[in-house]
């Protein structure tokens, strides 16, 4: 096979390998962040964003589960859920400022008189936010939206400390994890059969992956896997949590005899799983079985959950490099979803 240099043309290699220094910029961006309007009573917190914008408020809300006291939401569409109102805190986050359903959301937001914040590195958002005197995070442009997902997320745990909504142990835990996850990126980025990540990406790429995991931690970690299989790997995958397939997806692995045996499965896995969905996992593993064209278990070294979770994100983005380049694919490059926005603004 010809080296990666010869597919990965823009350079994807680099955009996941510098996931490190790009949590240590976040880091800087989030120290920084100073606030010019006051806030009033907030009583829920909305995450407006799509793709690589909207998962930066999925890993907040992660890391967040045992801190936030308050109810996390993620958007992913034009319109807010109806309860949204001034005690709602709703966060626009696109990292080009131009994703029309975000811009649609913040929209929507107004009418609602909820209080906003941006997250964005400029475009249409950041303008209007500036034109209203909102408050704006400026983030570093220059990457695709799927690899700055540091630059999306660190910041708004630092913003939700600002406006004392959380304390300091999550990002504690997260500053103490940035050398470590440093030291992996040096183990995912070769390409040899010793790299759990290389070798994990021969045993899928000629496959549909489908990932498992606990439902409210792990499987949001398995919707990243998902998006970055599609986006650069160019694999249809897709993604379900425990216990909830074990009351109806388990069912399904039975008459499509011409496609189980190209459908794999990749079980995420942590420590922290309840002790049931433990014993589900291993129970599901083995009613489905040879049914599958093979099983992989995914479970990663960590002494807090935040270090593990990070541990994941990079071995997923890392996996999803892997499968690009046995794919003689370029990674980059998003046709689909170019030619979709082409298509969008011819009927707007």
């Amino acid at each position: 096979m010809k080296s990666y240099n010869s597919f990965d043309l823009s350079n994807m290699f680099k955009s996941i390998y510098d996931f490190p220094d790009h949590l240590r910029e976040a880091k800087i961006i989030g120290e920084s962040i100073l606030l010019n309007n006051k806030y009033s009573i907030i009583n829920n917190i909305v995450v407006a964003g799509m793709g690589g914008s909207a998962i930066g408020g999925d890993i907040t809300r992660l890391i967040l589960k045992n801190e936030l006291k308050i109810p996390m939401y993620i958007c992913r569409n034009y319109k807010l859920p109806n309860w949204v109102d001034n005690t709602s805190l709703v966060i626009c986050s696109s990292y080009s400022g131009n994703t029309e359903e975000s811009l649609s959301a913040f929209e929507d937001a107004r009418k609602k008189k909820a209080q906003i914040i941006a997250i964005s590195t400029g475009g249409i958002l950041s303008q209007q936010i500036n034109e209203l005197g909102l408050d704006l995070i400026i983030i570093p442009s220059g990457l695709q939206p799927r690899a700055a997902l540091a630059l999306s997320f660190v910041p708004m745990l630092y913003l939700l400390k600002k406006m004392k909504l959380i304390e300091s142990q999550s990002i504690n835990d997260l500053i103490k994890s940035i050398d470590k996850i440093e030291l992996k990126r040096d183990i995912y980025n070769k390409e040899t059969i010793e790299n759990p990540a290389y070798r994990l990406s021969k045993n899928i790429y000629k496959t549909l992956p489908v990932i498992y995991g606990e439902n409210e931690s792990l499987a949001i970690l398995a919707v990243r896997w998902k998006g970055q299989l599609n986006e650069n790997a160019k694999m249809l995958a897709y993604y379900n949590e425990l216990p909830e397939m074990n009351h109806n997806e388990i069912v399904g692995w039975q008459n499509n005899y011409n496609l189980m045996n190209k459908i794999s499965i990749i079980w995420l896995k942590d420590k922290s799983d309840h002790p049931r969905t433990t014993i589900r996992q291993s129970s599901t593993k083995k009613i489905i079985n040879n049914l599958a064209s093979g099983h992989q278990i995914v479970k990663v070294e960590g002494s807090t959950k935040v270090e593990r979770y990070l541990n994941m994100i990079h071995l997923g983005d890392w996996v999803s490099f892997w499968c690009a380049i046995l794919h003689e694919t370029d990674p980059t490059p998003v046709n689909k979803i170019d030619k979709l926005k082409e298509l969008l603004s011819k009927k707007s």
